[in-house]
Parts: structure tokens; C-alpha cells; sequence
């Protein structure tokens, strides 16, 4: 039996995690689960999974946690330290990595260092901090298996043909809310509009992402990390009805697609029980019902975050570390209505064009990038530099 460690408990990947590993009670129990301050959820999963140590995010949601809970509370810890140790956690066979944004970054590498297998959900430890998570997963033993629809999908191809047989990787993306909306109408869209993803449910900033197809950008550097196959050999293409999840070429041209349902249980359930399949019960894909599936290029004048992303991987260094945090600075700004939808790219793009920090070896040294960016895009954004 698998013991399942989980950051970002309360999400909707740890909700479909902990749906998975209750569907099969006989595979897996959960060792550890991290949340933030949705205490009264995560006291619900605390009772029903039973895990002997659990994180939240600061004194007081300990403490509510543990009135809620009284004899029932596990042990409790707070803050950026208790997320490494549930990362860390000596009771956990797998971690499951799905805090959004650069708070997972932490955890992540405790896994890692750990010598874990990490069912990564968080992009962004790939996208700011790839190349040190990487070598110590080789120093480790660390294996990393991805969550994220997209590369779960690549995972799967990939079993296809040899590495080196791969001619090219190509992500699909659904072409969010906005796919036909005019150019010179996106200086109108509120985030309320933005927050309406036309086929997946997912929370605030990954859905803001969708809309920007920065989601993509940053799945595409996370890519080049998992896969080790050089940017430009990475390509996105737009598919609206989500159906296949991602594409790879091989040398001779043949393509190997991977098609589901849009239900995140599929990706968790493999990266979970790998290496095997587990069944589920549910019925396959009704080709007849779908009729058709449709495919057309991004359209990068609309969308330039994609741009920016390929740019911060051909650039390296502290550039993708920038471009994240620069990013979620843009979004935290957009969803307080402190910037228009299209000053999110903007906000990027500025910050990038500063002059960046000392290119960086260690995970201490993209953290201290990840700072810099926030640091320099919030500097923009005070001086109304945005748009």
C-alpha cells in the first residue's frame, strides 16, 4: 500500500486526489495532508483519512483546527516550515506537490531531497527552480512524475518510442474564455469574465493563467525540464474541446495522442499508482458524442504571455524564475482590479526587460530571483507602470 502525502490539500487536485485514494482503500492511505487556512475542510478530510501529521498555515488555523477536531487532531504545524516537513514527511511513500504558485516550490524540493516520488501538480517548482530540482532528483533518486493534464498526457506518449525518436512535444491548449474575443475588446474583460474557464473548474490564478494562455507558456518551460527536450521543439496548439491532452511526434511523423475525459482523477490516479494503470469503472470516451476535433494555432498577437514564456526559457538564468513571480504579482493585481486583463502581460513583459539578477546554481539562488522578480514587478505596479 501507497501512503500519500498531499500539499495543497483543500484544492481541487487535493480534493480528486483524496477522491482517488478512497476509491481504492486496498492501494492507498494518506499520511500527511497541507492546507492553508480552509480549516473546516481540511478538519473534514482530517476524520476521514486519518493522517498522523498535518500543516496549515498559521497559529490561529492551528488552533481553529485543533477546536474542531479536539482528540482527533494529528499533529499540527504552521507555515512555510510545516509544508517542507510534509514534503519530508518519513511516513509517505508519495507526495503529491499541488499548492499553486511559488509556495510549492519549498515543499517540492523536501520531497525531492527525500528521495520521494513526487506527483508534481505545482508547475512553477519546475518553471523557477527546474534545473536545481532536477539535478538533486538525479543526486536523490527522486522520481517526478506529472499531474498537470497536459504533461501527464506527454508522459503517457512518450511510452510510445525511445527519447530519442521524439521530434517534437505539442501541448494543447483549450483557448480559455477568450479565444474569439477581439483585440480591442480584452481592455474590457473583468475578472469575474476571466474567472469563467469554458471546461475546466480550477482555482482563481491557475484559471486567470488559462485565460492569458500563460498557463501554457509556463507548461511549456515545465516541459523542457520534465522531458529534457529544448523549447523550440515544443509547440502549442489549440483544441476547445479539451479532449486530447497532449501530442507527440516522433522521428518518422507519426503522432501518439492521449485522450481522456476532462476529470483531473485520470492524471492523479497515474501518476499515483505508476508505475501501473488502475481502473476506475467509468466508461471510456464516446467518440460518436464528440463528432469532431478541432485544432488551430494561437493566436499570439491576442495572447503574448505565451511569447514571453518561450522567451524566459531561450533566455535562462533567472528569467523564468521572473517571469513567474512577476506573473503572480499581474494576476493578484488583475483580480483586485488593480490592472486591466491586458496589463498582466504588460506587468510581465516590463519586468522582464529589467535588468536581471546573477544567473542561478542553487535552489537558495532561484528563490532569491523569484524574490527579485516579485520585488521589481511590485515596484511597476506602484509606479503605474503596468500597462
Amino acid at each position: 500500500m501507497k501512503r500519500i502525502a498531499i500539499a495543497g490539500s483543500t484544492g481541487s487536485i487535493g480534493a480528486s486526489a483524496l477522491d482517488v485514494i478512497a476509491a481504492h482503500p486496498e492501494r492507498f492511505s494518506v499520511a500527511a495532508l497541507a492546507a492553508g487556512r480552509n480549516v473546516t475542510r481540511l478538519a473534514g478530510q482530517i476524520r476521514a483519512h486519518r493522517p498522523r501529521l498535518a500543516a496549515v498555515a498559521d497559529d490561529a488555523s492551528r488552533a481553529a483546527l485543533r477546536a474542531e477536531l479536539g482528540a482527533e487532531a494529528p499533529e499540527i504545524l504552521v507555515g512555510p516550515e510545516g509544508l517542507e516537513a510534509i514534503g519530508a514527511c518519513a511516513d509517505a511513500d508519495v507526495f503529491l506537490s499541488a499548492i499553486v504558485g511559488a509556495a510549492g516550490i519549498r515543499p517540492t524540493w523536501s520531497a525531492v531531497a527525500a528521495g520521494k516520488q513526487v506527483a508534481l501538480a505545482n508547475k512553477e517548482s519546475l518553471v523557477a527552480a527546474g534545473e536545481a530540482i532536477l539535478a538533486e532528483a538525479g543526486r536523490t533518486g527522486a522520481l517526478i512524475l506529472p499531474v498537470d493534464s497536459e504533461h501527464n498526457a506527454l508522459h503517457q506518449c512518450l511510452r510510445g518510442g525511445a527519447r530519442s525518436e521524439v521530434r517534437r512535444l505539442i501541448l494543447t491548449a483549450s483557448g480559455g474564455p477568450f479565444r474569439r474575443t477581439p483585440k480591442d475588446a480584452m481592455d474590457r474583460i473583468t475578472p469575474q469574465e476571466a474567472l469563467r474557464h469554458p471546461t475546466w473548474e480550477m482555482g482563481p490564478k491557475i484559471t486567470i493563467d488559462s485565460a492569458t494562455l500563460m498557463n501554457k507558456g509556463l507548461e511549456i518551460i515545465e516541459a523542457h525540464w520534465l522531458f529534457g527536450v529544448p523549447g523550440d521543439r515544443i509547440e502549442v496548439v489549440v483544441h476547445p474541446q479539451s479532449t486530447v491532452h497532449s501530442l507527440v511526434e516522433f522521428s518518422d511523423g507519426s503522432l501518439i495522442a492521449q485522450l481522456s475525459e476532462t476529470d483531473m482523477r485520470h492524471p492523479i490516479r497515474y501518476a499515483l499508482a505508476w508505475p501501473e494503470r488502475l481502473g476506475n469503472g467509468a466508461p471510456g470516451i464516446d467518440l460518436t458524442r464528440i463528432g469532431r476535433l478541432e485544432f488551430e494555432a494561437p493566436d499570439r498577437d491576442r495572447f503574448p504571455c505565451l511569447e514571453l514564456a518561450e522567451a524566459a526559457l531561450a533566455a535562462g538564468g533567472a528569467a523564468p524564475a521572473v517571469l513567474n513571480a512577476a506573473n503572480e504579482i499581474a494576476v493578484e493585481a488583475f483580480l483586485a482590479g488593480r490592472i486591466r486583463f491586458p496589463a498582466i502581460a504588460g506587468l510581465v513583459a516590463k519586468t522582464l526587460d529589467l535588468p536581471q539578477p546573477a544567473v542561478p546554481r542553487t535552489l537558495a539562488g532561484f528563490l532569491e530571483a523569484d524574490a527579485w522578480g516579485r520585488r521589481a514587478a511590485g515596484d511597476l505596479l506602484s509606479r503605474g507602470a503596468a500597462a
